[in-house]
């Protein structure tokens, strides 16, 4: 997995690349709180993610639950295919702000 990192003024993006499962969820969770207290607006792209696994969703809507938590907001940005069946199949397209 690669992740990668853009920040401007208005919110900072993640993008994730290849698998989020367990072996790649923890980096990506150590990114994230990293990040989340340095911004208001964290865009997460998972346009590159070819898998998610149990651990990623994890990590997903732990992101989310933190930017709330700081009055800020969590956007997932261009799902891959299989991020967004496993989104719809788990009922977190309901909990989530995702755009295309």
């Amino acid at each position: 997995m690669t992740i990668t990192e853009d920040r401007s003024s208005e919110s900072t993006t993640i993008k994730v690349e290849g698998r989020l499962d367990t072996t790649s969820a923890p980096d990506l969770e150590n990114r994230i709180r990293d990040v989340s207290h340095h911004c208001k607006v964290l865009i997460m792209d998972l346009s590159a993610v070819e898998y998610i696994s149990s651990a990623g969703l994890r990590v997903v809507l732990q992101t989310h639950k933190i930017m709330a938590g700081l009055r800020g907001k969590m956007i997932v940005k261009n799902p891959s295919s299989f991020c967004r069946q496993v989104f719809e199949a788990t009922g977190m397209d309901g909990v989530l702000s995702i755009e295309n």
